[in-house]
């Protein structure tokens, strides 16, 4: 494959996956890595500056996402409903691809201890855009990180959730965020 072919990224995060899994992240080096997706070194790094930022391609695209689907519900939709927005629209982004690579991206980070720090600071980067798209709307502070949350967690449930289930035509994550949204709202009301 020649180093100017299109999908570098995308086969550079293939290939990461692939040799976290085999070989773990902390015995894969960056070479190994561009050599698998076949491309340079030089090439790698004019996409990631270093192997940790692999496994979170994308986060800036999806908070946007999220934030711009808050952003667009309707006026007087409650803080709940917005989040269930959000996780609509960000679910556009997500394909079979995505959903091939969650269990093995889930193992990776099982696996190392610098992966779950990065994975960590997805999170908290994916509630700050809710957050703030929800301030925005006009919701109360606590409210708005209260929802935040929530959207973080049924966003990772959801996600967890559509990778590991039976494969079918037309599969897609929406249902599946916004099931776990419903489910944690449920389990909100238990709480008294």
């Amino acid at each position: 494959m020649g180093r100017w072919e299109p999908g570098a990224r995308e086969r550079l995060v293939v290939a990461a996956v692939e040799l976290f899994t085999e070989q773990g992240y902390d015995d894969t080096t960056v070479a190994q890595i561009a050599e698998r997706a076949g491309v340079t070194k030089s090439t790698f790094f004019r996409h990631f500056p270093d192997k940790r930022e692999l496994l979170v391609a994308g986060q800036e695209s999806l908070s946007t996402l999220l934030a711009e689907g808050i952003a667009e519900a309707s006026a007087g939709t409650s803080a709940l409903d917005s989040v269930a927005s959000g996780l609509e629209r960000a679910s556009a982004l997500m394909g079979p691809a995505n959903r091939d690579l969650g269990p093995r991206i889930r193992e990776a980070v099982a696996a190392s201890v610098e992966l779950q720090e990065r994975d960590a600071l997805k999170s908290v980067g994916m509630a700050a855009a809710m957050t703030r798209a929800l301030l925005a709307r006009g919701e109360a502070e606590p409210v708005a990180h209260l929802a935040a949350e929530m959207g973080v967690l049924a966003f990772k449930q959801g996600y967890a959730r559509w990778a590991e289930a039976d494969r079918g035509d037309d599969d897609t994550l929406a249902p599946y965020t916004l099931a776990a949204l419903q489910d944690l709202r449920a389990a909100a009301s238990a709480l008294g």
